[in-house]
């Protein structure tokens, strides 16, 4: 067992479903994922809208997909070209691939319907984490949509 799968929750014929927003697009992964990763690179930033996006990595024998994707490719800052892949309809982001390991795509970890267990193993691009991801001690807290206004 590699390193990248100490964590990972398996048992025998271990799949992971998910989906987009709409549900157009589904997949299932057997098998548990390479590694758990966090990237706060501008790209990823910019993607997700966010300050990171958290993916996991697995073989791409490992993975089927269903329903029509659209794709965005660019050069990375190595050279390699990272494309991802989303959802046609809903625009959810579903996948990256990257030529440097042409064999393997990292699923949206936000995308599975049971992520338990799937937990963050590296930080990629820590460098560019931005200031304001992350919670302050002051931040306030809803388990659900609140009623709540900002004031002001």
């Amino acid at each position: 067992m590699s390193s990248g799968q100490r964590n990972h929750r398996f048992t025998w014929g271990m799949r992971d479903h998910g989906k987009c927003l709409c549900c157009e697009v589904t997949y299932v992964a057997v098998g548990p994922p390479v590694v758990v990763a966090q990237c706060h690179c501008e790209e990823c930033r910019r993607l997700s809208g966010t300050g990171h996006t958290v993916g996991a990595m697995f073989s791409s024998d490992a993975v089927s997909l269903s329903g029509k994707l659209s794709q965005f490719s660019y050069l990375s800052d190595n050279g390699s070209q990272v494309t991802k892949a989303f959802c046609a309809n809903c625009g959810s982001p579903i996948y990256g691939k990257n030529t440097r390991i042409p064999d393997h795509l990292t699923l949206s970890l936000g995308t599975m319907d049971d992520a338990e267990g799937l937990d963050i193993e590296v930080v990629i691009f820590e460098r560019d984490k931005q200031h304001w991801d992350q919670l302050g001690k002051d931040v306030i807290s809803f388990a659900t949509q609140p009623d709540w206004k900002p004031e002001g």
